[in-house]
């Protein structure tokens, strides 16, 4: 540019080669300070013919907040100029252009402020004069992707770059861009945010599209890896081009229609947001909740374009400043002067009112044919009559981001101005000069800035990020049909994790309703039953599956079912371990009550049958069947009846240890005295035949010590039963889950078997010789009844073995009873009844008969 670098110089004047970039805004400093906004839009697609030079691109929108944002650069600069505190002897300047959100454009300024030009003509007196122009420090730019190439190109040179707006998380590398900073957080806190947003309100299935840029990229990335800590799932990503052809407006809207999700987050800019629009409002899709990237969250101009489709939005907002003083004043006081001498406030002017000025020095028609037919402006037009973006200052936000990024690089040049020599924190302790420095020299003071501005201190961390704050912003309808952008909540990444994100429910106004809509590939699984996934699907599809028995979960969405502890158990939902109940037999119940009456009745039936055989002893039909263990029968009859009542009631270990030998016991007893009975009937028999002595060896010692031997061996398998493993209570959860069956368990199997098979075997022994004596010709021969007797006793024995097997808990107590019973009134009832009918119903009969 200037002769020291190879430009055509003519002796000591300098020659600008290239075309004039006039729309710009330039006013002299002692240091010049660059900005960078998107003040056009949306460029108006034309082919290159390559046979002449490329004309300047058009631009389908003029952006009345970026004409804000450059009136508010130049608004601090002044109110900096103006104080005496700071930099009293330093006067700041600046040099503005217009970037049109374009890579190209932008690129292009960028090398403008950075080399130097002069405002107005391109012959400077000297190269002094073009240097003084040079901008150290550049304010932008808005998009990331644009600042992303302004950094790749003037990052070998470094010169600092201070964005309002770009918040890639990208940019946070500082070995790549090591200097760029910014007063806007990085999309990393914002995806943060986003995520716990949608986890809030339950939105498991949200669509996710973007712009196609490294702004939307990077941050829809970071969203997919952050929501899976949430449960959150994407239906869909979807990206679309920047210049937004029909084509892939309607691959977007077919995607947004057969998808099931209705919550969209959109990171993309006010632009492309248009063109959606548009075309939802043509299809004349409702229903659904956006959710807006900071890009848009607050982008008023949308609104006025989408009806009701925007109503219900909700977006997390740059900190908003609550006023910045004097700067309403500064954007409306307007001169004829100012409109004719700047382009931008021409165009803004004229584009406001629909006018042209007289004498306009604004060529931009943004591609309108009837841009050159406006009627001249009247000169009464006043900004107070219509509403603007640009005049509206109750939602500076990005203008708030300027305002720091102004007094960031002022308190910066403030300390690198309060340098003392020898203490610097350059080479040997030398300082920079505060009217000649270089830009790798500001921007190690910036970086170690530390201030307050209105009131908020402003910091950065480690990666030229400062501390993040948003507000959660919701679009809801004024009375008056105008957008109102009410703050609803805040996230607060200085807060702890579980605090930082915090919502007023109460006050959102929804697209549908009074309630959020739903969005989720699956229901929640409610308390009680698990999440199992599908197979190839995302993790928030899933079906519910109710916990097994036993098992419980006490919370929505719970992946594991947890057993109950031992003495609990599921209630009927499987949400809650209830205490299990606890089963057996009962005094109190009615079963057992019966059970009780009937071995007290048996029991008392066996005494009083003794005691009619005593008053009735000297009768023939007692005196004939054998008296003396006809009393013993009776006596072990009447045990039998009562052990049943040994099985009724809780069982603890020495009940049990005494129930299953009494059982044994007291029957080997019964069934010994029937043995030694018929041994008697039926040797008796045998001695009447001629030579036959063997009465005497049946005599009542020796029927008394048979009985005793027959039971004596049924003691020991007892006592070697319970010396080895006997028999214990025992809680059993086995059988039934919810319930506790408190029982005895045998201990030994072969035990409890062995005592059952010795009876069966004296059974056997007593059925067989009552068989063989059923037909002697005995008046009072009882061998056919001792034999019917055993019968039913084999009958309710060989009924019980399978029934005890097969049941459980109480009912098998109530069976052994029954069997006890039953085979106990089946002895009595067979053998004595009949002789009790007899001796006191029919006592003709109790005689000998010759």
């Amino acid at each position: 540019m200037n002769n020291k670098h190879g430009s055509a110089a003519v002796l000591d004047n300098c020659v600008f080669l290239g075309e004039e970039d006039k729309n710009s805004l330039y006013e002299d400093g002692d240091v010049v300070i660059g900005g960078l906004f998107p003040l056009h839009y949306s460029p108006v697609f034309s082919r290159p013919t390559y046979k002449e030079k490329p004309t300047t691109n058009m631009y389908k929108y003029f952006s009345s907040r970026a004409l804000r944002w450059i009136q508010t650069m130049t608004f601090t600069i002044k109110e900096i100029n103006g104080r005496s505190d700071l930099l009293p002897h330093l006067k700041l300047g600046f040099h503005i252009h217009d970037s049109c959100d374009d890579i190209p454009v932008s690129l292009r300024a960028s090398l403008l402020l950075v080399n130097g030009q002069p405002d107005r003509g391109f012959r400077a007196e000297s190269c002094d004069a073009v240097r003084r122009t040079v901008s150290s420090v550049i304010i932008g730019d808005a998009g990331s992707g644009v600042s992303m190439a302004l950094l790749r190109s003037l990052g070998c040179f470094h010169i600092p770059l201070v964005s309002y707006f770009a918040s890639c998380s990208c940019l946070s590398n500082q070995r790549e861009f090591p200097t760029f900073m910014r007063t806007m957080p990085s999309d990393t806190f914002q995806i943060r945010a986003l995520a716990r947003l949608v986890s809030y309100f339950g939105w498991t299935w949200v669509g996710v599209i973007g712009v196609e840029s490294d702004y939307a990229r990077f941050a829809i990335q970071l969203f997919l890896q952050e929501s899976v800590h949430y449960g959150v799932c994407a239906a869909y990503t979807h990206f679309y081009p920047v210049v937004v052809s029909q084509q892939a407006i309607d691959d977007l809207l077919n995607v947004i229609q057969f998808s099931s999700s209705k919550v969209i987050i959109n990171f993309s800019g006010e632009s492309e947001m248009q063109s959606i629009l548009r075309e939802i409002m043509r299809r004349n899709v409702t229903g659904l909740q956006w959710i807006a990237s900071e890009a848009w969250a607050t982008a008023k101009s949308l609104w006025e374009k989408s009806g009701d489709l925007l109503m219900g939005t909700l977006g997390f907002a740059i900190r908003r400043a609550a006023t910045i003083p004097g700067l309403k004043q500064h954007l409306t006081s307007f001169t004829a002067s100012s409109l004719h001498k700047s382009a931008f406030l021409a165009e803004f002017w004229e584009e406001t009112f629909d006018c042209q000025l007289n004498g306009s020095v604004n060529t931009h028609s943004h591609g309108s044919d009837n841009f050159f037919d406006r009627q001249p402006c009247k000169g009464t037009e006043d900004l107070n009559d219509v509403y603007s973006p640009y005049s509206d200052v109750t939602q500076l936000r990005v203008s708030y981001n300027i305002y720091k990024a102004v007094y960031l690089v002022a308190y910066a040049l403030q300390d690198l101005s309060n340098c003392k020599l020898g203490k610097g924190p350059f080479l040997n302790g030398t300082c920079a000069d505060p009217k000649n420095f270089k830009p790798w020299q500001l921007i190690h003071y910036m970086k170690r800035a530390n201030f307050s501005a209105l009131g908020e201190k402003v910091n950065f961390d480690q990666n030229g990020d400062p501390i993040a704050y948003y507000d959660l912003m919701n679009w809801q309808r004024a009375p008056d049909g105008s957008l109102n952008l009410v703050k609803v909540g805040f996230y607060d990444a200085s807060l702890p994790s579980g605090h930082s994100l915090v919502i007023n429910d109460s006050v959102i106004q929804w697209p549908l309703g009074k309630k959020a809509i739903q969005s989720v590939c699956s229901s929640s699984c409610p308390p009680g039953t698990r999440v199992v996934r599908r197979k190839g699907e995302p993790i928030c599809c899933y079906d519910c599956v109710p916990c097994t028995e036993g098992e419980v979960s006490n919370k929505t969405d719970s992946l594991e079912c947890s057993r109950c502890s031992a003495d609990t158990w599921s209630n009927t939902a499987r949400n809650l371990c209830i205490p299990r109940t606890t089963e057996y037999l009962s005094y109190y119940e009615f079963m057992g009550i019966l059970l009780c009456v009937a071995s007290v009745f048996g029991a008392c039936l066996s005494l009083f049958i003794i005691t009619i055989f005593i008053s009735y002893k000297d009768t023939p039909l007692v005196r004939a069947n054998n008296m003396e263990l006809s009393f013993l029968l009776l006596a072990f009859l009447a045990i039998c009846f009562l052990v049943g009542l040994l099985f009724i009631g809780e069982p603890s270990d020495w009940l049990c240890r005494i129930r299953y030998p009494a059982f044994g016991i007291s029957f080997a007893l019964c069934i010994s005295c029937l043995l030694a009975k018929t041994a008697v009937v039926l040797m008796a028999f045998r001695s009447t035949l001629p030579r036959s002595n063997v009465m005497k060896w049946f005599g009542s010692n020796q029927q008394r010590a048979s009985v005793l031997l027959g039971t004596a061996v049924q003691v020991i398998i007892c006592f070697i039963w319970l010396l080895t493993s006997p028999p214990y209570a025992n809680n059993n959860t086995d059988y039934h889950g919810a319930t506790i069956i408190k029982e005895c368990v045998p201990g030994s199997e072969v035990g409890f078997w062995s005592v059952l098979g010795y009876i069966g075997i004296l059974a056997c022994g007593c059925l067989l010789m009552a068989f063989l004596a059923r037909k002697l010709p005995d008046h009072f021969n009882e061998a056919k009844f001792i034999a019917f007797s055993m019968l039913i006793f084999f009958a309710v024995w060989i009924t019980f073995i399978p029934v005890y097997v097969s049941t459980a808990g109480k009912y098998t107590v109530a069976v052994h009873i029954f069997a006890i019973l039953a085979s106990a009134f089946a002895l009595l009832f067979c053998i004595f009844v009949p002789k009790c009918y007899i001796i006191l119903l029919r006592p003709e009969k109790n005689c000998k008969k010759k």
